[in-house]
């Protein structure tokens, strides 16, 4: 059963936390990311060369790409590709293939890693917002993961860079809910395709220096072995739904986001925390290691100086940066793989900021 800790506000936003015995566990995290390697030095040479002729400006935004703290991306096209233009229907299809290939390698592979067969998952997330799936990708995947014709599918879209911790949250509330059953969750996210050769604007331009393709999988269960999901919550603010999302344009998903998220994290997402932790009964001195979503070198920075960390105090966060770029929703499940694999101990927070404006907060405990 799922329990309020505290005494939360009528309609303040949710803050779970499970009874000790109903805990759901990680079982396992599996991720993939396509066959392109695209190094940033790379993409720097061809972004200055494809936006010379169009935006003026190019000399002065390609720090951008020395600054971003990548060094690697990975694309399920090649650098090439994005010489050309490309309309709706060539770029979805390319979603629809890729998206459904990466997300079945990360999901067999989590299996295999829980020991759970696809036929006992009695439950799917799949979290996804780079492209447009109807039937969405879960039930794609369903005869291609051999999973049952009665499984419950949750497809969730539009959350953005707070897929991850979001589709956790909901993978952990339906595991809560019927125990025994095993959730899987499935992030699947290709930023790349989303670029538009029409788009000369700086936020498009500096979505060039960022964005990588990747997908991602975890099994979810009250029974087994692994770090227990303690408690999850979000918070979305008023008045914020300019900060960061997707236009829809002729040609493609238009990229929106905002420079001033670095100073709207230091200034606003202090007091979010806080009040999370304390319906879990928490507060920041509890949490021994944090798991967050690498959206950029600068956020990142920012969210080091919320939680009281020196500088580059979220290494493992900077390191998936480093070698995968931002992959949306599927990033945070890279930094937890690589957390739990390098034998991660203690309480630890993940975090992922997304369109909304929301936050997304989980906490686990890991031994």
């Amino acid at each position: 059963m799922l329990a309020w800790y505290g005494a939360p506000a009528p309609n303040d936003y949710h803050a779970w936390k499970p009874e000790m015995s109903d805990r759901p566990r990680i079982l396992a995290v599996a991720t993939a990311v396509p066959p392109h390697r695209l190094a940033q030095s790379d993409v720097r040479k061809w972004a200055r060369r494809s936006f010379a002729d169009h935006a003026g400006d190019i000399e002065r935004l390609l720090p951008a790409y020395d600054n971003a703290g990548i060094e690697v991306r990975y694309s399920c096209v090649p650098l090439s590709w994005y010489d050309d233009d490309h309309g709706w229907r060539d770029k979805n299809e390319l979603y629809l293939s890729n998206a459904s290939d990466l997300t079945e390698a990360a999901a067999t592979q989590c299996l295999q890693r829980g020991g759970v067969d696809a036929a006992d998952i009695g439950a799917v997330v799949c979290v996804s917002t780079s492209g447009i799936a109807t039937p969405s990708l879960d039930a794609r995947l369903i005869s291609r993961l051999g999973l049952g014709p009665e499984v419950q599918r949750m497809p969730l879209f539009g959350l953005g860079c707070a897929g991850g911790v979001l589709g956790l949250a909901r993978a952990a509330e339906l595991a809560t809910a019927r125990p025994g059953r095993p959730v899987l969750l499935l992030v699947a996210e290709l930023c790349g395709l989303t670029f538009r050769r029409a788009d000369l604007s700086k936020s498009n331009v500096i979505a060039t220096a960022l964005f990588g393709d990747g997908a991602a999988a975890a099994l979810i269960s009250t029974d087994g072995d692994g770090a227990a999901v303690i408690g999850w919550g979000e918070h979305t603010w008023p008045d914020t739904l300019g900060v960061m999302g997707w236009s829809v344009e002729d040609d493609g998903l238009g990229v929106i986001f905002s420079r001033d998220i670095p100073a709207l994290v230091r200034r606003d997402l202090p007091a979010v925390v806080d009040a999370y932790l304390t319906r879990l009964g928490l507060d920041l001195s509890d949490i021994d290691g944090f798991i967050c979503h690498p959206g950029g070198a600068k956020v990142v920075t920012a969210l080091e100086d919320v939680f009281g960390l020196e500088p580059g105090g979220l290494k493992t966060t900077r390191d998936v940066l480093r070698d995968y770029g931002n992959m949306s929703a599927a990033s945070v499940m890279f930094v937890l793989e690589r957390t739990l694999a390098n034998g991660a101990s203690g309480a630890y927070l993940m975090c992922a900021l997304g369109p909304g404006f929301t936050a997304g907060l989980a906490t686990i405990e890991c031994r």
